[in-house]
């Protein structure tokens, strides 16, 4: 039987030295709900499990200048009750609380949901919609990435040897900002996304669409920034012309496989409806505040 060592470091520079030191045989126990299940299923056998619930950066949530700082382990539960970031980010919490049931969400956390590197994530098409930024440590030093640069394929990730994911940051809101994640799965809850699609929007107060960011997911080996879905928005009041540039944006942005969840032509057509009803609630979400 191969020898399996527990640590639990109290900083972010022991964590990264184990990390480092443990040459590609370790992973990160941020919450445990895809490395235990990973583990008794004999897909991987770490030789070191790094245990960071007891480092405070990483499990605690920030606010600086109207911009929220996200620890990489902090529980679903916990964001879902974060009053500031519900009002602020309602979009991005109702992605993140819909990663397993209530009990999963009582450990499993958004930087563990990203660093698993499922197409089909549903937090990370939201965070790629809000343009959330990923602080990262190495033995390096520290640097941000865009989230959406994170997911190299399924499973895979583009962190270097002995590097973590920190935390998260939500940029300041402007005025008149809302956002939104839809999915369409095949079971009322607890199932993985066919489709999955985030949009953040900002509107002027004559209602014309100054900025947007679309998030898709489940439809191509990394869940999606589509680039032209936003810019199809940007100078419209949303009419129902630049929905339809926004949603055939998405479509032809989509690049899925045929599965039991789905067919390639299904998940290509639900991609445009769910951008759709995803732009009317975040622009809904946007008049009210």
């Amino acid at each position: 039987m191969k020898e399996m060592r527990y640590a639990a470091p109290s900083s972010i520079d022991e964590a990264v030295g184990l990390m480092a030191a443990a040459d590609g045989s370790g992973r990160i126990l941020a919450g445990g709900t895809d490395l235990l299940v990973q583990m008794r299923a004999g897909m991987v056998a770490p030789g070191l499990i790094v245990d960071v619930k007891k480092i405070a950066e990483m499990t605690t949530i920030a606010e600086s200048g109207g911009a929220y700082r996200v620890g990489a382990a902090v529980p679903a539960a916990v964001i879902g009750e974060h009053a500031k970031l519900k009002k602020l980010w309602p979009g991005v919490v109702e992605a993140i609380n819909l990663i397993g049931s209530k009990q999963v969400q009582g450990r499993a956390s958004p930087g563990g949901n990203l660093c698993n590197a499922s197409p089909a994530a549903d937090s990370v098409p939201a965070l790629v919609a809000a343009g959330a930024v990923v602080t990262v440590q190495g033995p390096k030093g520290r640097r941000d990435i865009p989230v959406e640069k994170i997911a190299a394929g399924p499973g895979k990730t583009t962190l270097e040897r002995g590097e973590i994911v920190v935390s998260f940051t939500l940029p300041a809101r402007p005025a008149g900002s809302g956002d939104a994640y839809l999915r369409l799965i095949p079971r009322t809850e607890m199932d993985i996304a066919v489709v999955g699609c985030g949009v953040s929007l900002t509107l002027a107060k004559d209602g014309t669409c100054t900025a947007a960011r679309v998030g898709l997911g489940a439809v191509a080996p990394t869940v999606l920034l589509v680039d032209a879905a936003g810019k199809a928005l940007v100078g419209s009041k949303l009419d129902a012309k630049a929905l339809d540039a926004a949603a055939a944006a998405c479509r032809a942005a989509c690049k899925p496989i045929d599965d039991k969840r789905g067919t390639i032509a299904y998940r290509t057509k639900i991609a445009g409806v769910l951008l759709k009803r995803a732009t009317a609630i975040a622009a809904e979400r946007a008049r009210s505040v």
